[in-house]
């Protein structure tokens, strides 16, 4: 065979790519060209692209939102607990009127407690811009000792500095919270308002007829033969009845001479005067248990002369009050319990 006829061979000539694949055959024909979209399916897809994408962004949004806040929080925290209580104002040397409120329950835990009352009081005793200092009660009483405790110090802070006291009385000042206001030079009331209630109370329950009604057997052990004196499931002691009355009824007395001697001669008593009764502001002031008609701005502006009013009250920061909610707060009934279960109200 001649090379003329090897070179017209199929598949002879060097010059051809051999096909993968196809043992050297013919190469595969070309693919269809890929089918068109229908115009309907085509816009959901776009749809559908355009939505994930929007989702996309919304996340990323909340992301940073949620960053932000929990950092906002992080640092409003941080804040809380590193600077301390703040006054609402530390007050100048300008001229005016001090101001401490007396709020709610007289009680340790709470925003009337002596500790908190004395720091105001003490403060805005200091300042040398303070003409007087007003105290704005609104309070049903509480604790004798706190009320005591608040007394004792605003007489000695009026001898030490020389400063008049005045006490204005929004809706009430009874029991510990008169306690309070008679430290005062003068008691300033509204017409309406209710105050008195010069007594003292311990109060609470007896279960032990009802237990026996059910079947409930009370098993109480003490070393002390006093020590379960007052119990709500036991049958009440004369004895410790006794013992009981005798101590309120000193703690009374303790009451009255205070009011007398915040009083003085204003003070017209009468066999209900120290009974636990309270009055209306008008009476108040025809008992000589008050002074005069008057609200805060009447008593700055005329009876001080300073009309700028300054409050010195504390105030619990958030850290505090998160502290005392969910912090201190656990166990906070039975502390409660424990404690005594004398009030001023």
């Amino acid at each position: 065979m001649s090379n003329d006829d090897l070179a017209g061979a199929p598949g002879s000539d060097p010059r051809r790519e051999p096909s993968l694949g196809h043992g050297g055959g013919p190469p595969l024909p070309p693919s269809p060209p890929p089918r068109a979209l229908s115009p309907a399916l085509e816009d959901s897809l776009q749809q559908l692209t355009a939505q994930l994408l929007r989702d996309r962004r919304r996340d990323r949004r909340w992301r940073l939102v949620t960053r932000l806040a929990w950092l906002a929080l992080g640092a409003a925290l941080v804040w809380a607990l590193v600077v301390p209580r703040l006054h609402s104002t530390t007050g100048g040397t300008e001229p005016h009127t001090a101001l401490v409120e007396v709020r709610g329950e007289i009680a340790a835990d709470s925003e009337a407690s002596a500790e908190h009352l004395l720091e105001g009081l003490r403060n805005a005793f200091d300042n040398v811009g303070a003409q007087a200092v007003v105290l704005r009660i609104n309070s049903p009483g509480g604790s004798p000792v706190q009320a005591g405790i608040v007394n004792d110090e605003i007489r000695r802070l009026k001898a030490l500095h020389h400063k008049k006291v005045y006490a204005v009385v929004e809706e009430m000042c009874a029991s510990g919270a008169y306690y309070i206001a008679v430290a005062a030079d003068e008691i300033y009331v509204d017409k309406a308002s209710l105050v008195g209630s010069i007594g003292v109370l311990m109060d609470g329950f007896g279960f032990d007829q009802l237990m026996a009604k059910v079947g409930i057997e009370r098993r109480l052990l003490t070393a002390g033969e006093n020590k379960g004196m007052l119990d709500p499931f036991s049958p009440q002691n004369e004895r410790h009845k006794a013992y009981a009355q005798a101590m309120i009824d000193e703690i009374h007395q303790q009451f009255i001479r205070v009011v007398r001697e915040g009083r003085g001669e204003r003070l017209k008593e009468t066999p209900e005067t120290f009974s636990g009764l309270f009055w209306n502001g008008d009476d108040a002031i025809r008992l000589g248990l008050a002074d005069k008609h008057g609200n805060l701005d009447y008593v700055a502006r005329e009876v001080v002369k300073a009309s700028e009013i300054i409050d010195y009250t504390p105030r619990e920061n958030v850290a505090e009050k998160l502290a005392r909610r969910f912090g201190a707060g656990v166990g906070e009934s039975a502390a409660r319990a424990a404690r005594s279960l004398m009030t001023m109200r």
